[in-house]
């Protein structure tokens, strides 16, 4: 009698701790789903945002916190001295720009134009010019932007980025650098390990 007792206990504790097992694919008694449906870690039991963008900065219901359209980039195109010629190679940069341009509608491009130190201020202020209006048209011409979206500057030698008076600085000053803003909205996202490889492919 008392090894019938004791199987019986033995049964009945198995067969409970067969039911508490839960898995990702059943829901538990409570309904919660701890399935992950679109990657960004939150279970669907919690999660109030589906479909977030992957890599989206998101809070603890998995909503992707926005952030104003507003980018900043030098477009690592490298001019002759006393050029504003932009050979081909460096059309994929100015390819970055109409892209974000294109993804965003309510955007517009500010292309700003810089020189070295070498020469008259004058000189270089429509060089500066010229290199910023060479951007603007392959924008235009090439990618299909509408002018109307493109504002160019020149700054001649006031906003040098290397002051170090070197033949590399004159290089790295003689430059372009394209501002992308506007009414759009895009997904902040996270900043990882491997972010900067991303920006810089």
């Amino acid at each position: 009698m008392r090894y019938f007792i004791l199987l019986l206990v033995i049964a009945t504790t198995s067969a409970c701790s067969m039911n508490d097992i839960v898995t990702m694919d059943t829901p538990t008694k409570q309904g919660f789903n701890l399935n992950d449906q679109d990657g960004d870690g939150v279970i669907e039991a919690r999660e109030r945002c589906a479909g977030t963008l992957t890599g989206a900065d998101i809070d603890n219901y998995g909503c992707g916190a926005i952030k104003a359209v507003n980018d900043r980039q030098d477009l690592e195109i490298l001019f002759a001295n006393n050029s504003d010629v932009i050979e081909p190679k460096y059309y994929d940069k100015i390819e970055r720009v109409a892209k974000l341009l294109k993804q965003y509608p309510q955007t517009r491009a500010v292309i700003e134009g810089h020189c070295s130190n070498r020469g008259s201020y004058e000189l270089n202020l429509a060089l500066s010019q010229n290199r910023a209006n060479a951007v603007t048209k392959i924008l235009e011409e090439r990618f299909g932007i509408e002018s109307s979206r493109l504002t160019a500057i020149g700054y001649s030698f006031d906003k040098p980025v290397d002051t170090s008076g070197t033949p590399e600085a004159e290089m790295r000053n003689r430059r372009v650098v394209a501002e992308v803003t506007g009414e759009d909205t895009m997904a902040n996202m996270k900043w990882h390990i491997y972010t900067v490889d991303e920006q810089i492919e």
